[in-house]
This record gives structure tokens, C-alpha cells and sequence, in this order.
């Protein structure tokens, strides 16, 4: 045999070999792999059985169905009760129910704006029957909304709730004694007509209150002011309202005067004060509620928080503020449209409301999806270097052929520095952020010896003047709805607001003392803007020994 022949036999033996013990640790490993899924089979099948009979027990003996967790735990809950006047007045003790009284709209052709002569009106009202009904669902005492729904392992074992809203089986006011008044405040957002329009409806149609309801024009001023009169509003008045943005009382900054607005609620035998606005405003309707019961004055003060920039603490989102990120929609696709046929280097620049929050700037960069830049106030600017805005811009246009910036108007104080100034509410005036970035992208690019078309976007007013969408039109009807139940059932000094998806009832003091709110730079929403916009993230790590939950108490 020759040494050639050789040398293969042994190769075809060493090949086969080589495969045989191949398929033997395939085998092998395939055989204890199964061997493994059948001890899990049987564990799990096991587990499956035990936690079937544990259920079967647990029908019988009315436990809950689920698995316990023994480092979640809750053992006490605090409750952020509401003032009541009922503890210091005497009460009608009034049953509640359903009104139902019609409006008197009984003309199929009649239109609210025309000029309806008094008489025509007064025989419409004498043909009005009202069918009282009763209530589906009335809330006691004690029903409560638990704040904290997210719970982590080995939390504190106390947590807080709030006063579940709605009507009460007594009500503490006769509504046939009732006198009203609603106020605006502040600037304009979406839906403050929808609020005024339910609260005049609620208290004359479903209470049949039989007093007047009176709007007070011009905000604070409107109680002592000869150039603000009031208007007496009637529901066949407000009943187109809600299809206009803005407010028919109209709305101011400033104003306020307790002692001449104690006097107005006097002289006009004001008992419900319902007041529409932010932060600062729900601060002068506390002042005012303390000022009626040191005047020994029953009169229930409710507050409706209303703030575009959804800074109010504590609620899951403020009125308006979902039709003002629709809105800004149509400002960031002409951004973008702008951007695109402008050449070369086309960026489109938009400047949206945020003061100290820039959940719209956030919102309206995460739904329009063609956002390359965000900037707001609770996030570092950086401009320039391996962090800066303006580079990740320039590569953002270089890679697309163009860009679109969102910049909240008060983002950039760290590189614009902060303003002395401030307005009639005490706001501080803000730098003019959105010009600032429109000449520094124009810097930028020149500087690396290129060019940018930069149009620049203020969509602001449009945004907050627009009329409420369906969602903040449902929000704004169950809030108006609510006022009214707090007040007729004699909360006081409260204000009404959505809570984990619940209607409920916020002490003023605590609904404020940590308002204005901003957005968590270190949550997720800010991750997901990151993710959209791939600009580098310019929050500071945190030290070592820090935690999110101790940067800033309040962030929600």
C-alpha cells in the first residue's frame, strides 16, 4: 500500500470520527436539553395545579385571585380632605337628585344669537317640565382615589389619597337659593368656554337653581372694576359657546383685591364662587375662600385649574392641553415644509408656550414624529462642543437635507441668562429663546463655512386661542359637572381634577404648594424624545449615592 492511500484511509477515518463524535454531543446535549424542558414542564404543570387549587380555595373562602407580594404592602392611607362648610353652617339637608330642567329652546328653529323677544322667552320658560331622576351613582364620605398607583418593592408602606368627586345623596346649599358666579384668569387655553357653558348648565338645568349665575368679565377686576360689569348667564346663552376658543368673561393678569371682592360676593349674595385658572390664580381663590369664613360668609369657593403649559401639580393633565399639541401640529409640518423647499440648509425654527414645563414642546415633538431638535427648560442647552445642538443640527441636515427645531419659550435661560423682569402675575419675563437659536444656527453654519435657510415659527397665540377638541371637551364637561356637585354638597376651597384617571377633589393648598410642576428630565418621556430626535442628552449624571426621586420633589 502506498504512503498516499495511506494518508487518506487515516484522514477518512479521523473525518469520520470527528462527525461521529459530533453527532454524539449534538445527541447528548439534545437529550438533556429535552431532559431539562421536562423538569420544567413538570415544575410548571405543578405550579399550574397548585395555584388552580389555590384559586378553587380562595372562591371559597372570597379571597381575591393573584399571586401576593410580600414586599408591597400598604398599611395606611391619608386622606387630603376637603374643607366643609357643613362643619361650621347649618345645612338644608337637601335630598339630591336630577333636576332635568329643559332649557327654553322648546322652538325647534330657535338660534341663541337672535334676538328673541322677552315675551316669546317668558312663555317658552312657562311650558318648561322638569323630570327629576334619580342618580346612578352617588359618592359617600369616604370613596377616595389612591395617589400612588406605581408601587416598587419595599416602598413606604402609607400612601395618599384623594376625595373621590361627584354628587352626594345631601346636598348642603337649597338650590333654590343658590347664587353663582364664575371667573377667568390668566392667559387664554382651549376649553374655557366648554367649562363656564357646563357649569351654568349644571347649576340651572341639572340643580334648577333659581338664582342668577354671574359671569365676571375681565378677571380679578371684575368684582370691583366700573369698566368690567357682570353678566348674568343663562344656559340659552352659553349654549353655543364651546364652538369658540377663548373666553366670553374674558380674562386678565393681576387685580386681585380681596376686601372689594368680599363685598361683591355680599352685595350680590354670592354662595358658590367658581374660579377657572392656574396656579396663581387658585392662590387668590384660597385667599378669598379664607376671607369669607373670617367673615363668618357660606359661600363654597371652587377652583378649576386651567394652565396650557400643564404645570399645574398633581393631575394627570390640565384642560386644553391636548388641543394645544394638536394644534401646534400644523406650526411643526409648515416648519418642515419650509425647511424642506428652502435651500440650501433648510431648518424650520418653532417657538411653542412653556414657561417652566415644556410638556407641550415635548408632546408636539413625540405626535408629529418630524422633530430633530427639541429644547426646554428643565434640560441643559448646550450649543456648541461633543454635547452641543447646534453640531448634532448641522449633521441632522447634512444627513436628511433638512431639519426642524421645537423650542419651548423658556428653555435656554443657561445660555440667555435669567430676566428680572416680570408680568402683572408675577411671571418672570422671559428671553426671546427662539430668535436666539435662529441667529446662532446662522452663526453655526457660517462659521463652518457653509449656509442656513432658517425660517422661524411663533405659532403661540394660535396654539392657546383654538377651541377645545373632543378629548379636552369631555375633560372640561366632567370638571364643570364636578365643581358644581363639590360646591352644592359644601366643599370649599377645593379645586376639581383628573387623578389616575378619576375625578377628584384637591385641597387648594396642596394642589399649589408644589406647582408649577416640570417635566422629569431623567423620565420617560424624555428618553423618548431622545430616541426620536437622537440629539445628545445634556442632563447631568447623577452622583453615586443620589436617586431621581431626591433630585426634585416636584417632578411626577
Amino acid at each position: 500500500m502506498s504512503v498516499k492511500s495511506t494518508d487518506t484511509s487515516f484522514l477518512a477515518l479521523a473525518l469520520t470520527a470527528a462527525i461521529t463524535a459530533g453527532i454524539t454531543h449534538w445527541w447528548t446535549r439534545r437529550l438533556e436539553e429535552q431532559k431539562v424542558l421536562k423538569e420544567k414542564k413538570q415544575i410548571y404543570d405543578r405550579e399550574l395545579l397548585i395555584k388552580s387549587k389555590t384559586l378553587e380555595a380562595r372562591k371559597l373562602t372570597g379571597e381575591p385571585a393573584g399571586t401576593v407580594i410580600e414586599d408591597l404592602t400598604i398599611d395606611k392611607v391619608f386622606l387630603w380632605e376637603v374643607e366643609d362648610l357643613k362643619k361650621r353652617f347649618s345645612s338644608s339637608e337637601v335630598d339630591n337628585e336630577m333636576k332635568n330642567v329643559p332649557s327654553s329652546n322648546t322652538n325647534p328653529y330657535f338660534f341663541p344669537t337672535l334676538n328673541v323677544a322677552p315675551k316669546k322667552l317668558e312663555e317658552a320658560k312657562s311650558n318648561q317640565h322638569a323630570t327629576p331622576t334619580a342618580y346612578n351613582k352617588l359618592i359617600t364620605n369616604h370613596e377616595c382615589i389612591v395617589a400612588d398607583i406605581v408601587r416598587k418593592p419595599n416602598m413606604k408602606t402609607y400612601t395618599h389619597a384623594y376625595v373621590r368627586a361627584g354628587p352626594r345623596a345631601k346636598l348642603h346649599f337649597d338650590p333654590k337659593t343658590v347664587n353663582a358666579a364664575i371667573i377667568t384668569c390668566g392667559g387664554l387655553c382651549p376649553g374655557l368656554n366648554n367649562v363656564i357653558r357646563e357649569i351654568v348648565c349644571t347649576l340651572c338645568q341639572l340643580y334648577g337653581t333659581n338664582g342668577s349665575v354671574y359671569g365676571l368679565t375681565g378677571g380679578y377686576r371684575g368684582f370691583y372694576d366700573p369698566a368690567y360689569r357682570p353678566i348674568k348667564l343663562t344656559p340659552e346663552l352659553v349654549q353655543n359657546i364651546h364652538h369658540e376658543g377663548g373666553t366670553v368673561l374674558g380674562s386678565s393678569r393681576g387685580g386681585f383685591d380681596l376686601e372689594k371682592t368680599l363685598d361683591f360676593l355680599e352685595s350680590k349674595k354670592i354662595s358658590q364662587l367658581f374660579v377657572i385658572g392656574g396656579d396663581g390664580t387658585h392662590r387668590g381663590a384660597f385667599r378669598i375662600h379664607e376671607g369669607c369664613m373670617e367673615r363668618g360668609m357660606n359661600v363654597a369657593v371652587a377652583g378649576i385649574p386651567k394652565t396650557i403649559d400643564n404645570d399645574v401639580d398633581y393631575i394627570d393633565h390640565s384642560f386644553g392641553f391636548s388641543s394645544a399639541v394638536e394644534a401646534a401640529q400644523v406650526a411643526i409640518r409648515a416648519a418642515k415644509t419650509e425647511a424642506i423647499c428652502n435651500m440650501p440648509n433648510g431648518i424650520g425654527v418653532v417657538k411653542l408656550m412653556g414657561r417652566s414645563a415644556g410638556y407641550i414642546a415635548v408632546h408636539a415633538t413625540m405626535s408629529s414624529g418630524d422633530v430633530d431638535l427639541c429644547l426646554v427648560p428643565e434640560v441643559p442647552t448646550v450649543l456648541e462642543g461633543e454635547l452641543g445642538c447646534l453640531p448634532h443640527l448641522r449633521r441632522r441636515v447634512k444627513d436628511q437635507g433638512y431639519a426642524v427645531v421645537v423650542v419651548a419659550e423658556g428653555a435656554g435661560e443657561d445660555v440667555l441668562g435669567v430676566s428680572a423682569e416680570t408680568d402683572a402675575s408675577g411671571n418672570k419675563k422671559l428671553p426671546p429663546i427662539g430668535e436666539f437659536m435662529k441667529a446662532q444656527i446662522e452663526e453655526y453654519f457660517k462659521k463652518q463655512d457653509d449656509v442656513a435657510t432658517v425660517k422661524y415659527i411663533d405659532p403661540s397665540y394660535t396654539v392657546r386661542s383654538v377651541p377645545a377638541n373632543a378629548a379636552d371637551s369631555l375633560y372640561c364637561m366632567q370638571l364643570g359637572q364636578n365643581a358644581v356637585h363639590g360646591a352644592m354638597a359644601g366643599f370649599t376651597g377645593f379645586s376639581v381634577g383628573l387623578c389616575n384617571n378619576r375625578m377628584v377633589f384637591l385641597p387648594i393648598p396642596q394642589l399649589v404648594a408644589t406647582s408649577p410642576r416640570s417635566m422629569n428630565p431623567r423620565g420617560r418621556t424624555w428618553e423618548r424624545v431622545l430616541a426620536l430626535t437622537r440629539q445628545p442628552n445634556t442632563v447631568a449624571k447623577l452622583n453615586e449615592n443620589a436617586s431621581v426621586e431626591n433630585v426634585q420633589p416636584t417632578l411626577r
